[in-house]
């Protein structure tokens, strides 16, 4: 009965097996490695973690801790033959009742209990065994003798008789005990290589179950930002739709209200001109010569009709052609807002997460205070008495630590309204000392100037004035290595693209700021993004 609960206590709660490569939680329960691994895998997705034994919950997924105690016992176990009370063999010899055999003798090929032991015969040629049903197979099936030995050419179990007179005569022999001891050191020696392949191909599997759970997590995070963006197009297209049938109706009110007055004119008109040729076919009608003299002069009548008649037909003929069309020009404009939505995606401006920026402190000029987190560039009035070095940059100038050589990145700047600076990139390789130094001044760096209240884009010192007007401190600069596109975009709603550079990048590209006065400042950043070598 003892082994028999010891058994149920080697069985895992989960599978009801008994257990492979034990682990414990941080509640003392043990489980298979590769049966919890599923159950905390079911969990991940409600973010909710407990043990399947005790339901105790754990704010994160429970670090699965090996137990070598249990796993020694395991492995002794499995190797360790089943005692009497679980091999079912009864004592021959007990017929009233049966009894459990503890040994079997094979001269007398029966089974044992402690009481027959006891009595049973103790001369050499009666071996006790385990209890064994088939004691047939532990005798030589030519010379009905026990096998004593083992033949290490032929690897097969032999009798006395085999070995002195029989085909294995002459071949090396071994006790059984002996031979069976080696074997057992092989097998074991096995069963630990076989144990580093399975806990090697455990590894794999649960490396790639991991590879699995960030597949996962990386469809279910693009599927999110798709959505988002398309939540997003769809509530730009629909606000410009309102925008666009709004403008259209209120100029159809506008254009229909300014007509019905016009009309109105024209109909009193029109009563004003009938009434007078009422008047005049009643002069023409009179046959009282007296009458029509007295009556003022038809010239008189019909001149100022004429002259105010051909005012206001030419004043409505105007009306009319300008009330011809709508007035489409805020509409054209809406809907160049909605290319410039499309073009902004074509562009690449909706990139996966900011890159993170950080300014390298031994290359900033010694006016040029950095702060803690190396994100913002200020000019100071003291001199910080930095090391020269040839990475230093002479003028108010810092590069970025890290470079890019291949991928769509961008990150995002603000800077000081009142202040004078530039920003952009470079190549490593760019002049630190002299004139020429400067981002934008030379044939290694491009930037976005802003001076005097003017905003410029510059490369080899060519520059090109921004005719729109900018009113936004906050500005994106987008690079597309392989497609040698480096843009500049200004943060507003909608976002509006400022330039395009076109090249052909052949080092890396590093972030580069120029403050003459002010501050200028790099926002957000992703510290999780791989780092570019």
């Amino acid at each position: 009965m003892a082994s028999a609960d010891l058994r149920d206590e080697l069985l895992c709660s989960i599978c009801l097996s008994t257990y492979t490569d034990p682990v414990m939680l941080r509640c003392g329960h043990n489980f298979c490695r590769v049966c919890i691994d599923r159950v905390l895998d079911t969990q991940d997705e409600s973010g909710v973690y407990s043990c399947p034994e005790c339901r105790e919950e754990f704010q994160e997924r429970p670090a699965l801790m090996r137990n070598i105690a249990l796993r020694n016992i395991m492995e002794n176990f499995l190797i360790t033959p089943p005692t009497q009370t679980e091999t079912g063999i009864c004592c021959t010899y007990c017929v009233d009742s049966p009894v459990p055999a503890v040994r079997s003798c094979l001269h007398c090929e029966a089974s044992l209990c402690d009481k027959h032991l006891r009595v049973h015969s103790k001369s050499p040629e009666h071996v006790l065994s385990d209890p064994s049903t088939s004691l047939e197979k532990r005798k030589c099936s030519i010379h009905k003798e026990i096998f004593r030995y083992y033949c290490t050419q032929d690897s097969v179990c032999i009798c006395v008789s085999c070995s002195l007179a029989g085909e294995h005569w002459g071949h090396r022999v071994e006790m059984l005990d002996d031979a069976s001891k080696k074997k057992t050191k092989k097998l074991r020696n096995v069963l630990q290589k076989l144990n580093t392949k399975r806990e090697e191909t455990e590894e794999r599997v649960r490396n790639l179950e991991k590879r699995r759970r960030k597949a996962q997590e990386k469809a279910s995070g693009e599927a999110e930002r798709v959505t988002a963006l398309c939540t997003d197009i769809k509530r730009r297209v629909d606000d410009l739709e309102k925008k666009v049938l709004s403008e259209i109706s209120r100029q159809e009110k506008e254009e229909s209200l300014s007509l019905s007055a016009l009309i109105h004119q024209l109909e009193i008109k029109k009563d004003e001109l009938s009434r007078k040729m009422r008047h005049i076919e009643e002069l023409c009608n009179m046959t009282d010569p007296l009458t029509v003299l007295q009556e003022p002069d038809t010239g008189d009548l019909c001149d100022p009709e004429e002259e105010g008649g051909d005012e206001d037909t030419g004043g409505h003929d105007k009306q009319l052609h300008d009330g011809d069309d709508l007035d489409v020009a805020v509409i054209s404009h809406t809907l160049h807002t909605l290319c410039e939505v499309i073009s902004g995606i074509r562009r690449g401006i909706y990139v996966e997460g900011p890159a993170d920026i950080l300014l390298g402190v031994n290359t900033a000029g010694n006016y040029v205070l950095i702060s803690d987190d190396l994100k913002t560039a200020t000019v100071t009035q003291y001199y910080r008495h930095r090391p020269e070095t040839a990475e230093r940059f002479q003028y108010n100038q810092v590069m970025s630590r890290r470079g890019f050589t291949s991928g769509r990145h961008y990150w995002d700047v603000e800077g000081s309204r009142s202040g004078e600076w530039r920003v952009g990139m470079c190549y490593p390789s760019i002049d630190r000392r002299g004139d020429q130094s400067l981002i934008g001044d030379n044939n290694k760096s491009w930037s976005l100037w802003r001076s005097n209240d003017q905003y410029l884009v510059r490369h080899n010192s060519k520059e090109i004035r921004l005719s729109n007007k900018i009113s936004s401190d906050r500005f994106r600069i987008c690079l597309d290595y392989e497609a040698g596109q480096l843009s500049f975009y200004e943060l507003c709603d909608p976002i509006r693209h400022l330039h395009t550079f076109t090249a052909i990048f052949s080092e890396p590209l590093h972030a580069a700021l120029y403050v003459y006065n002010g501050s200028i400042k790099i926002l957000g950043g992703n510290k999780n993004l791989k780092k570019p070598s």
